[in-house]
């Protein structure tokens, strides 16, 4: 077993592994760079992406360096979850394999969405896999089962991918949290993680980004509490109250409009990233909170005349907007410098039902949005939010349970994966020998 590391062990984002297994191969994720795409966005307002210039800026997992009998040999492109540092480079790099891309349906349905409103196609054919099911893959001489395990995280229907072959199970494990009480979906699937684990889990390529950070991750049922606690005790009787979340965490976006509706205020959703993970939830029954939007606006016009209607009665909505990292552009970017019909007062609620991504171009677009919101006199609450991504804790018990022979952290730089080696160390591993810290563009052979 031949594990190429390809993108995601030395940043977060870019995230892409090919694992060989002699006759056939498999490609797990390919991901975005976000932070590239946003400072791209800095500098061309009206950005047509294209596979050269996101090569050209460091957007792409360098896919390119694969040899061409590697390339050749890959079955299947398998995407984990409907991120777009998953799943953002399938439009520009698919046509390189002849091989069907398989995700749950909600990835899927995003990944639709993105072709269409970018105006964009792709050869391959896009295969549905619900939670919890096995399929069968064909290789050169054999078929492969695949399972893909329901597992949690901050958007539906997220998969931990288990690959059956005579070495062993390869788990791809990329990203997740353990939450028993989530807001929306499925558990944890521990019986198919036992399962593998009885068979023998040859590898684990794991989320490590907060593999440092000495916690068990709090349930998304503690970030329901939160926007409760912020939306129903504050005093908002008569101000503009707006709430900004990554677009798409559905579960959020639901406990958002659960409590609106109590609260008596009508929900308006703007942006055009909010409005393509609410229609792909729609598409496969994962939005049982669409009913209660009032409107979804996405183009310039719509945003414009949905905040006059906001400006003139603004103690009947809540505005969900896009824009919580400060992204240039974004609606809450733009209503921030004034460049929207609507005027915030002193009073005015702005709650950012998220974390800032930690790399600096996000935490200095932010900063410079909060400052001119200030200025206006807005109520900032920040950070009501909890992570989709596992703790230290949650590590020790995932590797407890599946006790793979490797161990491979992913989804950070060096500096966040290094605590997961220390952990594998204290779990019984030995650095070097069965966990490995790996970089980008690396071959781990088995």
């Amino acid at each position: 077993m031949e594990i190429h590391t390809i993108g995601g062990y030395n940043e977060v984002g870019k995230n892409m592994t090919v694992v060989d297994l002699g006759d056939d191969a498999f490609m797990f994720d390919a991901g975005f760079f976000m932070p590239a795409i946003v400072e791209l966005q800095e500098q061309e307002e009206k950005m047509k992406l294209s596979e050269k210039k996101l090569r050209e800026i460091g957007a792409l997992p360098e896919d390119n360096l694969l040899d061409k009998n590697l390339r050749k040999k890959i079955r299947a492109i398998f995407l984990s979850h409907a991120h777009l540092d998953h799943i953002g480079a399938v439009p520009y790099i698919s046509y390189r394999y002849n091989a069907p891309v398989y995700g749950t349906p909600f990835t899927i349905a995003v990944l639709k969405q993105i072709l269409r409103d970018e105006s964009l196609s792709i050869l391959n054919k896009m295969i549905s896999v619900k939670p919890n099911e096995t399929i069968k893959v064909k290789g050169q001489k054999r078929e492969y089962l695949v399972d893909f395990i329901n597992m949690t995280h901050s958007t539906p229907q997220t998969a931990m991918i288990a690959l059956h072959s005579p070495e062993g199970v390869f788990l791809y494990s990329n990203d997740f949290k353990i939450d028993n009480t989530p807001v929306l979906g499925l558990k944890p699937n521990y019986y198919a993680l036992r399962k593998i684990a009885d068979k023998g889990v040859k590898a684990i390529v794991v989320d490590s980004l907060y593999s440092g950070d000495d916690r068990k991750t709090p349930s998304e049922k503690i970030a329901r509490a939160l926007v409760e606690e912020v939306l129903l005790t504050t005093q908002n009787r008569n101000s503009a109250i707006f709430v900004s979340t990554f677009s798409s965490h559905i579960a959020r976006l639901k406990s958002i409009c659960d409590f609106s509706k109590k609260i008596n205020r009508k929900v308006i959703f703007l942006g055009r990233s909010l409005k393509k993970y609410v229609s792909a939830a729609k598409e496969v029954g994962v939005c049982p909170f669409y009913k209660d939007i009032y409107k979804i606006g996405s183009y310039r016009n719509q945003v414009a005349s949905l905040l006059k209607k906001v400006e003139k009665e603004r103690e009947k909505y809540v505005v969900v907007l896009t824009g919580h990292q400060g992204e240039p552009g974004s609606v809450l970017e733009r209503l921030s410098r004034q460049d929207l019909p609507f005027k915030f007062r002193p009073g005015d609620h702005v709650i950012f039902s998220s974390k800032t991504i930690p790399v600096p171009i996000n935490m200095a677009n932010k900063e410079r949005m909060d400052k001119r919101l200030k200025k206006e006199g807005v109520r900032i609450f920040d950070n009501v939010h909890v992570s989709g991504h596992a703790g230290r804790e949650d590590l020790r018990d995932l590797i407890s349970i599946v006790n793979p022979e490797h161990i491979i952290p992913a989804h950070g730089s060096t500096e966040q994966l290094t605590p997961m080696i220390e952990l594998a160390r204290e779990m019984g591993y030995s650095a070097g020998k069965e966990c490995h810290l790996a970089q980008d563009k690396q071959c781990l052979k088995l």
